[in-house]
């Protein structure tokens, strides 16, 4: 089985075929074979203990630079577009537990350059005394159990993703760095002699951006820049309007009474996920449905039009699910 997981890394390698299938074959290939560091490593008095407190680790004064903190060691490249994300989640093992941690997302495979070789001894050894340099610990090195797999892979949104990593009896080495400026910090890699996989955390509290749109608001963006965009909420794959959804239309009714000159069109729109022509047809009817809903509470049809344009007109590329949710929106554009 070795032999045949080390030809597949080999023919990744030749190939040069970055993509993130082969990133996730790559790591899922992973077993709980000894690595060239594993000697090197002295297990930390945290790995012993039966939980982890970040508190209990020094706070590190070296400077580390900017998020994510690492450079990848001479010869080593990102294998495709790395996973950044402003706030999410990350599972780290603790005790062999995948256990959640919130805040800033790295998530990245790790690939030689063109025409060189992968060595794991390298990459893992550059890893350990670069950590041990700035003052990071090392809290778990081993594998899960495929019990702990089921239990919690389910529950993790990137599963599959970009620097994706956790499979029953993939060695994961993970560390924590604790800083006065950066605050916690959490790294966790794996390796084997095709590629390797690395994760960072920066801890950080989730920050409620969300407010209630109001009225007042709606008719503030209609004069000032002729458009509101508003994401009603509707089910998946459905023009239905949800409850949710309803409250919202109600404060454009409010808006619309309150301004009796304004004439809005409602234009409706998705993400490129799926057909072109059903998603058009989809934003059309979500657009239609807005407009239902609003003569049903008094205002006059003659101030409103509908469309759809489906994934035409995206706010932002969709390469990313928080792109893909900006641009599944209805827009008010003033006519008048």
């Amino acid at each position: 089985m070795k032999k045949i997981s080390f030809l597949i890394g080999i023919s990744v390698l030749l190939a040069c075929n970055n993509n993130t299938k082969h990133g996730q074959e790559i790591q899922q290939d992973s077993t709980s074979r000894n690595s060239p560091t594993e000697n090197i490593v002295a297990t930390s008095e945290l790995q012993q203990t039966s939980s982890f407190d970040i508190q209990r680790i020094p706070v590190a004064t070296a400077d580390i630079g900017d998020f994510p903190f690492i450079k990848l060691p001479q010869g080593l490249e990102e294998m495709n577009k790395p996973m950044l994300r402003k706030f999410d989640v990350c599972f780290f093992p603790i005790d062999g537990i995948m256990t959640p941690f919130e805040g800033r997302l790295y998530k990245t495979f790790v690939s030689p350059l063109r025409g060189e070789d992968f060595s794991q001894h390298f990459f893992e050894k550059s890893m350990v005394e670069y950590l041990q340099s700035v003052g990071a610990v090392n809290v778990f090195d081993g594998a899960i159990t495929r019990e702990e797999y089921d239990r919690y892979h389910k529950q993790d949104p990137n599963k599959g993703g970009e620097g994706d990593m956790g499979y029953a009896g993939q060695n994961i080495k993970f560390w924590a760095l604790r800083t006065k400026d950066k605050g916690n910090i959490y790294i966790q890699y794996l390796s084997n002699n095709a590629g390797a996989s690395l994760n960072v955390l920066q801890e950080e509290s989730f920050v409620q951006t969300m407010t209630k749109v109001t009225a007042d608001q709606i008719t503030k963006d209609l004069n000032e820049n002729g458009k509101s965009i508003l994401y009603i909420n509707f089910d998946t794959d459905k023009s239905e309007l949800t409850s949710d959804g309803t409250e919202l239309v109600q404060q454009i009714a409010k808006a619309l009474r309150e301004e009796t000159s304004l004439k809005v069109s409602i234009e409706g729109h998705t993400d490129n996920t799926g057909n072109k022509t059903h998603n058009k047809s989809l934003s059309k009817d979500r657009a239609n449905a807005v407009l239902q809903a609003l003569t049903k509470d008094g205002i006059d049809a003659s101030r409103l039009s509908a469309t759809g344009f489906g994934a035409e007109k995206p706010l932002v590329t969709n390469d990313s699910e928080e792109n893909k949710a900006k641009n599944r929106r209805v827009e008010l554009v003033r006519t008048n």
